[in-house]
């Protein structure tokens, strides 16, 4: 038996992209079923590249080494197969503390062209669903699908990830901006204010310098994209929002008080913006009230991103 030690693990690294840039004989790893409570859904991916290095996560950190170890086994034997952790598992040793149970597919060098394009779209931010044959090992790209195992054929939807488009200026707008960057979102950090660029920057956001009133012409806004402003000069709003509010943003939201708010709307309804688009405005934003610090602040309205995404309108799996 294999053992692994010291194994480089990055749980936050895309799986995909990680096994197109690893060594040709790597392993995709799939969760193929789940039975009961799960850390993780069905679709969940996690590539091993090699027997102490692997990208993604399937578990709370409970069965990726085994995993790894049978992944290894099936890239030398060259066959794609599904091995049980949990509930109806051969391997009592190994618990998984939500009491559930998974099918794990182990993929020894997966069509490396299927999932070059499954990269691609992700990149264009176009959804796309990932049929794999489980006793083969096959994949194809389908435009259309919902995640789920139909007795050996398993589908993967795949939607672009959640991004944020944050304008603002001071601590409140470059804090929540680090904070979705720590967290691994796409983003972009927007303001007039050098201070607020640098802040941003030296978290690691990509930054846009913003020279007029306007929401820029140039920003690709989906329904897989947040906006929220951060702004104490409440002038640089209503443009933004009344450009923003054209878009088909999932999310549009500013930080204030309700008289902010009730300002922000009267100022947007003399601008001509119509009262659908106006209903859709979150504002005050975040689900603590008051917040009164940025990190509170910023933790508060993520959460209440995070929350809106997952409603059914925004899931697909």
């Amino acid at each position: 038996m294999m053992t692994i030690l010291d194994a480089t693990t990055s749980p936050a690294k895309d799986p995909i992209q990680a096994l197109l840039d690893g060594p040709d004989d790597a392993v995709l790893t799939v969760i193929a079923g789940v039975e009961g409570p799960s850390y993780r859904p069905v679709g969940a991916m996690m590539s091993v590249l090699g027997p102490r290095e692997r990208a993604g996560t399937l578990s709370s950190g409970c069965v990726e080494s085994d995993i790894a170890l049978h992944a290894m086994d099936a890239r030398e034997k060259g066959q794609p197969t599904v091995v049980r952790y949990g509930q109806g598992s051969p391997f009592m040793d190994i618990q998984l503390p939500c009491g559930g149970g998974l099918d794990i597919a182990l993929l020894p060098k997966p069509d490396r062209t299927v999932l070059a394009q499954v990269a691609e779209n992700r990149q264009a931010r176009t959804p796309c669903t990932l049929a794999i044959d489980l006793i083969t090992g096959a994949m194809s790209l389908e435009d259309q699908g919902q995640t789920g195992r139909n007795g050996d054929m398993l589908r993967v939807h795949l939607e672009p990830d959640i991004r944020f488009l944050v304008f603002g200026k001071g601590p409140e707008a470059s804090t929540f901006a680090a904070l979705v960057q720590s967290a691994g979102y796409p983003n972009l950090l927007l303001s007039p204010d050098a201070e607020t660029l640098a802040d941003g920057r030296a978290s690691g956001c990509p930054t846009q310098h913003l020279t007029r009133q306007l929401f820029p012409e140039d920003l690709a806004v989906d329904d897989r994209t947040a906006v929220v402003l951060f702004f104490h000069d409440h002038d640089w709003e209503p443009p933004l929002l009344a450009g923003a509010l054209k878009t088909n943003a999932f999310y549009i939201g500013a930080q204030g008080s309700q008289r902010a708010r009730d300002a922000r709307l009267a100022t947007l309804t003399a601008m001509g913006v119509a009262e659908p688009d106006l209903e859709r405005l979150v504002g005050p934003v975040g689900l603590i009230p008051s917040a009164r610090d940025a990190g509170t602040l910023a933790v508060s309205v993520l959460a209440e991103v995070l929350a809106r995404a997952m409603t059914p309108k925004m899931t697909s799996q």
